[in-house]
């Protein structure tokens, strides 16, 4: 009894439910009464993936409608199914179960509409199924992703399957991590059937009030531990990739060296002391990526564009995040605050068309301030020839609320920044307010002589003056709106082009035609920006 106390309590309520009606291999049943187990009231909970519903509702401008007892989680979420019926085999260890509703996918902007319904979970085949409805025409059970099944059903890891990059027009999705998956019992049926008239078994009674069957494995190679899912993308998970960067743990800013200086170094001589607590900055470096997924697309097979990083801005290699340099400002440790300028420019560009970008974008003189842990992240914005000063691009939120300084520098590493509406504004809504960006690094030197660190922020390692290179994509067919771009070429198609791969999971549609010439001219899906003049000469 005990090693079945250690299993899942969903299956153990699948278990108790089969004993509620009737299923009772403790009164001796046949095999063959004992060998099925029904299972009901049962919800599965799927996002597909969530850099996929992060371009349906942002780049397509689409939508997911649920029906049929189906629902979405808030802030474009993942889906419920409901009222899972179905059951579990004792002796093969199989567990299947359908769900009630349905999801239609729709965006009239990239003319693709299809609907999923029917959706079925099975642990023998380790795949989740469903029904899709595309151009009018219904094909039954197809396959969308393979689940790295376990005990408890919570959290499994999944991977779309190739007919999954057909149906949602991505061929990159083939193979690709999809959202976890999750089964559980919501709703426990009452019984309804008389109680079997059996005798009682001659065995004493079991003491423990758990039913002592078999209990369902859901697993077809039981292990003692479930498996973890793998992460998910997107930012997009963006979702765009869900799209956002987790930064590596940073060290504490308030642990001491772990290297001890020398005796004769903790004696600080006459023309070595301590900096203040508080003063003006010296110098420093702002590290800083804008986001993983907008870089990937800049030089993506899409907008073919290029970035370029100037007037003291660098770029790490293989188009990385950037540091800003040359800080200024003013700090003040005890009371935890920090205003910082930094000098440095970046320029996203592309979709170039007869000479003329629909995508130029600078960003310049960027400031960040800390109070507490929290605070702002500016720059000066140039899009299309319209400049905005200080526009607050993102909020910050540091690990600590403290400022410590180590050999006269003060850094503050892997801080959180979160678009602002002004800043999806200056993105011109290609993420929405509330979207993770990359992390910031921070680093201020309190006097002259202080030794900056190295690298730059965001999560890539290293200081390059390199800009990001350009890509292509060959078409392919199939999918939500036909072509599908690949990883190398150039891209072909119509106004009904699907989705291009980003490189972050993040599918983008192609544009041609009509759409084309939007984009050019400033009005179209992707959002046209025009770099500015430096003032600097």
């Amino acid at each position: 009894m005990p090693a079945r106390r250690r299993r899942s309590t969903a299956l153990a309520a699948a278990v108790a439910t089969a004993t509620a009606l009737g299923a009772t291999a403790l009164t001796g049943a046949t095999p063959a009464a004992a060998a099925e187990v029904p299972l009901t009231g049962y919800e599965l909970t799927w996002g597909i993936k969530d850099s996929y519903r992060t371009y349906v509702a942002t780049y397509a401008r689409g939508t997911f409608t649920p029906a049929d007892g189906a629902s979405q989680a808030d802030g474009n979420g993942a889906f419920t199914f409901v009222n899972g019926t179905g059951g579990y085999d004792s002796t093969s260890h199989r567990t299947a179960i359908g769900f009630e509703g349905s999801l239609a996918i729709e965006s009239k902007a990239h003319g693709f509409a299809l609907t999923l319904s029917d959706v079925k979970f099975d642990s023998s085949a380790a795949e989740i199924t469903a029904d899709v409805t595309r151009n009018g025409a219904t094909e039954d059970d197809v396959p969308l992703a393979t689940v790295t099944v376990t005990r408890a059903m919570t959290d499994m890891a999944t991977r779309l399957t190739e007919k999954a990059g057909e149906v949602f027009g991505s061929a990159s999705y083939a193979g690709a991590a999809g959202d976890p998956l999750t089964i559980v019992q919501k709703t426990k049926p009452t019984p309804t059937e008389p109680t079997p008239t059996e005798p009682a078994p001659t065995d004493p009674a079991p003491t423990d009030p758990e039913p002592t069957e078999p209990e369902p494995s859901t697993d077809p190679e039981p292990t003692d531990e479930p498996t973890s899912p793998e992460p998910t993308s997107p930012e997009p998970t963006d979702e765009p990739s869900s799209p956002s960067q987790s930064p590596a743990p940073a060290p504490s800013q308030s642990s001491p060296s772990s290297s001890a200086p020398p005796p004769s170094a903790s004696t600080p001589s006459d023309d070595e002391t301590p900096a203040p607590a508080r003063g003006e900055i010296a110098d420093g470096t702002l590290g800083w990526g804008v986001k993983e997924s907008f870089r990937t697309y800049v030089v993506g097979p899409i907008a073919k564009g290029e970035v370029t990083a100037s007037d003291g801005a660098s770029q790490a290699s293989g188009n990385g995040a950037f540091t800003f340099t040359d800080a200024s400002g003013t700090y003040d440790t005890d009371a935890g605050t920090l205003d910082a300028s930094f000098e440095g420019a970046v320029n996203f560009k592309g979709h170039e068309k007869d000479g003329a970008y629909g995508l130029d974008l600078t960003l310049s003189d960027l400031k960040a301030t800390l109070d507490g842990g929290t605070g702002e992240l500016s720059a000066d914005v140039d899009k299309l020839g319209e400049q905005s000063q200080d526009v607050v691009l993102a909020t910050l939120r540091a690990k600590s609320s403290g400022l410590t300084a180590e050999d006269d520098v003060i850094t503050v590493d892997g801080v959180a920044a979160t678009l602002t509406e002004a800043g999806a504004k200056a993105f011109g809504d290609f993420y929405t307010a509330g979207t993770a960006l990359d992390p910031v690094t921070l680093s201020v030197a309190l006097s002259d002589d202080a030794d900056l660190p190295g690298g730059t922020g965001g999560g890539s390692t290293g200081i390059s003056g390199g800009t990001g290179g350009t890509g292509g994509t060959t078409g392919g067919t199939g999918g939500t709106g036909g072509v599908i771009g690949s990883t190398a070429g150039s891209t072909t198609g119509g106004l009904n082009g699907a989705l291009a791969s980003t490189g972050s999971d993040t599918p983008v549609a192609a544009l041609g035609g009509a759409a084309a010439a939007a984009v050019a001219a400033g009005a179209g899906v992707i959002f046209a920006l025009r770099r500015r003049r430096s003032t600097t000469e």
